[in-house]
């Protein structure tokens, strides 16, 4: 089975991105792909690290489910869920009109100039404006960056960020939007016959490894206060954003 992703340098980077990734989603509830992305790029085609991303997100946020359910305001999320999901067929029609590499240095560039602001500030940037409309628009755009590279989670949580939501907040819209949207991500590409024999290995290579980050994560995440949560998913948002500029170049 190894020999079908390429021999053991590969299944070394898709454990330890799995680990990485499953790690950063247990402890802030987003981040698979955004931490996950940068080692698998190495060894995995763009199409198959995309997939392997949604997939090994879904698998983490399954781990905590129960969670999810019980601290999200659905209410409020329905509205951005929706607009996400109707972003993600359109993001995985992108998918050969835009350059990948261009897409993660965009992106990349993006999150490293907003995360150094951000902790430059050191909480004192608190935006007041934007409401249902504008979380509808996140939530789209989110939807279309996750059907494009299974990055749904960098809209929402910047919007978090600068809105000042609370730990516990935060980590519920992020895990009830990623889970649904990569889950979508999934489908749509399975429609499209998009999903090929090498995914489905890479997923069952990286699973031991997301399970087990996924819950060194999810026990740091609970002697976290939300000061050092908000900390940690910027600097998360930093590390990745260099990752990101650094496949991409």
């Amino acid at each position: 089975m190894v020999d079908l992703v390429g021999g053991w340098s590969t299944l070394a980077l898709i454990l330890s991105g799995a680990f990485v990734g499953g790690f950063v989603n247990g402890l802030t509830g987003f981040g698979t792909a955004l931490t996950g992305l940068p080692l698998w790029l190495q060894a995995l085609e763009p199409r198959v690290a995309a997939q392997l991303a949604s997939a090994c997100s879904v698998v983490g946020h399954i781990a905590t489910i129960k969670e999810v359910f019980r601290e999200a305001d659905w209410r409020r999320l329905t509205p951005m869920l929706l607009a996400g999901l109707v972003g993600v067929p359109i993001g995985t029609m992108l998918i050969p009109l835009i350059s990948l590499p261009t897409f993660k240095l965009s992106v990349g560039v993006i999150l490293v100039s907003y995360c150094t602001f951000m902790l430059a500030a050191a909480g004192r940037v608190k935006l007041q404006a934007g409401g249902g409309v504008a979380e509808t628009l996140i939530g789209f755009g989110g939807g279309i960056m996750g059907g494009v590279a299974a990055l749904s989670g960098v809209l929402p949580t910047v919007w978090a960020a600068l809105k000042g939501w609370s730990k516990a907040e935060r980590r519920a819209v992020f895990q009830a939007f990623n889970m649904t949207i990569l889950t979508a991500m999934l489908v749509a590409s399975a429609v499209q016959g998009m999903i090929e024999r090498t995914s489905m290995v890479a997923l069952a290579l990286a699973l031991p490894g997301t399970l087990a980050g996924n819950w060194v994560g999810v026990m740091l995440y609970r002697r976290l206060d939300d000061m050092r949560f908000d900390r940690i998913v910027l600097g998360v948002l930093l590390v990745s954003g260099c990752g990101l500029i650094w496949s991409g170049l």
